[in-house]
């Protein structure tokens, strides 16, 4: 019975290096990650921020200013994550843990903050970013809660 028992909790394990975020804005099916701004950087994962004096703790997602933010796969939301001390227009995101990964979305209205949803299903709206950023690439911020490369899942 003990091995048996092993084997289905083995096999219910999820190898998180295997996940793929699913689409996570509407008009962005491929997850297209967000390049350069002349006046704001770039959006991949460890760019320069402020000069040089702190890297960018994520990876931007390409997403307009009020698209839909869909599960990328199934989650559980936990809580409220707020990207800035100082509280703007944008200053808002959520928790969220699934398929093994702990992670973040920045710049978006969740629908709500808790509870559990299926991949492709609506998290929420992409915040205003062009009123707080002027020109820049609009886009959903993905921070892995150990602050990793998010990368690979992409």
């Amino acid at each position: 019975f003990s091995f048996l028992l092993l084997a289905v909790i083995c096999s219910c394990r999820v190898d998180a290096s295997q996940v793929k975020f699913g689409p996570l804005c509407s008009g962005n099916s491929s997850n297209r990650k967000r390049g350069c701004d002349t006046k704001y950087g770039c959006g991949s994962y460890g760019a320069s921020r402020d000069g040089g004096k702190r890297k960018h703790g994520g990876l931007d997602i390409v997403c307009a200013d009020g698209a839909t933010v869909y599960a990328p796969f199934d989650v559980t939301l936990n809580g409220k994550a707020a990207p800035y001390i100082k509280n703007n227009a944008i200053n808002d995101g959520i928790n969220l843990r699934g398929e093994g990964l702990c992670f973040k979305l920045f710049y978006v209205k969740p629908v709500s903050y808790s509870g559990t949803l299926k991949k492709g299903e609506k998290i929420g709206t992409l915040l205003p970013m062009q009123t707080v950023y002027p020109g820049i690439t609009s886009h959903v911020h993905v921070q892995m809660c150990d602050k990793s490369d998010p990368t690979k899942y992409f």
